[in-house]
């Protein structure tokens, strides 16, 4: 398996991967937001992206994306093919990007929003903490970018101060890799769990 920065080379999977994106989303019935060929292109283009390959086929990529003028970055889009699942593929697709985010931009916080447990575990173990929205990015562009989420106007109702989505951050700053602290994936299925009561009864309201 190949796991390398992407370059002006690697466009040609631009399609696949945004089609295996949106077949991911609609088989999890969560919200990941959607992207266009023409958007991954770029992030290629700009070496700010992550593929790997086996034997020439796509098997899963990852990107970057900055906010705040820099101060923030986001590992996006972390997809696997589903040919090469539970391998333990995303878990080194992540590695290797948030190893080129820190590199690339060193002083940059690094955060997540995510309904995925597994990515939750990935975040946790690299030393990413919980955080509430307000500590992530104010970048308007940012949130203009979850409108193609079916959870949106989960987003929009709480006037995006919380969603079906886990903000987590990696403060580059305040965190220690000897600080971490173990993932609980109980902790986060109540959290999930109350945060969908909450938007199904203010629903029936």
């Amino acid at each position: 398996m190949e796991i390398v920065i992407a370059n002006k080379s690697h466009i040609v999977y631009a399609d696949i991967i945004c089609k295996t994106i949106e077949d991911a989303a609609q088989v999890r019935g969560t919200g990941i937001a959607k992207r266009k060929p023409e958007y991954v292109a770029t992030k290629m283009e700009n070496g700010n992206a992550v593929i790997a390959l086996q034997n020439g086929e796509f098997a899963g990529f990852c990107y970057i994306e900055k906010w705040g003028h820099g101060k923030f970055v986001a590992n996006s889009g972390l997809i696997v093919h589903p040919n090469y699942r539970n391998i333990g593929l995303s878990k080194k697709i992540k590695q290797k990007i948030f190893e080129h985010s820190r590199t690339k931009f060193p002083d940059a916080k690094v955060f997540s929003i995510t309904t995925g447990f597994a990515v939750m575990k990935l975040n946790s173990d690299l030393g990413y903490k919980p955080v509430p929205f307000s500590e992530l990015t104010d970048d308007q562009s940012f949130w203009d970018g979850c409108q193609t989420c079916r959870n949106y106007d989960v987003l929009t109702r709480t006037d995006r101060k919380m969603c079906l989505c886990t903000g987590m951050l990696f403060d580059p700053a305040k965190i220690k890799k000897e600080e971490k602290t173990p993932f609980k994936e109980k902790t986060f299925q109540r959290l999930k769990r109350i945060k969908q009561a909450l938007f199904l009864k203010k629903n029936k309201e």
